[in-house]
């Protein structure tokens, strides 16, 4: 990159190349309504404490009650849930009014069907840029290897597939 100002657009483009599974993370507000965000930014951080760690756009409604929630759950999606994706990316809907959930730890929504799923207690929030980053203690986890994950790679969803050196 040179001295001159940022493409926005190129540098999205650029981070693209990366392929991110996609999760929806679900928590409840002050009222104890789910509240529920597409994120493709969710990481690992540490094993010993488990710890793993998203981040949400300052600018998104839901912002603050993520910021101030104690519990959440990041929900891995399947190659099946696009529908859920993308349900869950709009703002200003009733997201959950047709969504089959159940409750986990700190009566956050746990979707049905997923690759994985992990249970948090928020560890830290920490500002980054235009987006919070927020870390969770993983309190419970779960997957399933047959539900194969989506994937979000060049500005469209994928599916996860072995690669043929692998394969024996």
């Amino acid at each position: 990159m040179n001295d001159s100002a940022l493409d926005v657009k190129d540098f999205r483009c650029a981070l693209s190349q990366f392929p991110t599974g996609v999760c929806v993370v679900t928590t409840r507000d002050d009222s104890g309504k789910p509240v529920g965000v597409t994120a493709s930014s969710f990481n690992s951080v540490s094993i010993e404490p488990p710890l793993i760690l998203w981040s949400i756009d300052k600018n998104i409604y839901s912002t603050k009650t993520f910021e101030r929630s104690q519990h959440f759950a990041v929900n891995v999606l399947c190659r099946d849930q696009i529908d859920t994706s993308n349900l869950f990316a709009k703002q200003g809907t009733d997201k959950f009014k047709d969504v089959n959930f159940e409750n986990g730890i700190g009566d956050v929504p746990l979707f049905k069907n997923c690759s994985a799923q992990f249970e948090c207690k928020t560890w830290n929030v920490y500002e980054g840029g235009d987006h919070l980053i927020i870390v969770g203690e993983v309190l419970n986890y779960r997957y399933v290897r047959e539900n194969s994950p989506l994937v979000f790679a060049c500005g469209s969803y994928a599916v996860q597939s072995q690669h043929p050196a692998t394969i024996c």
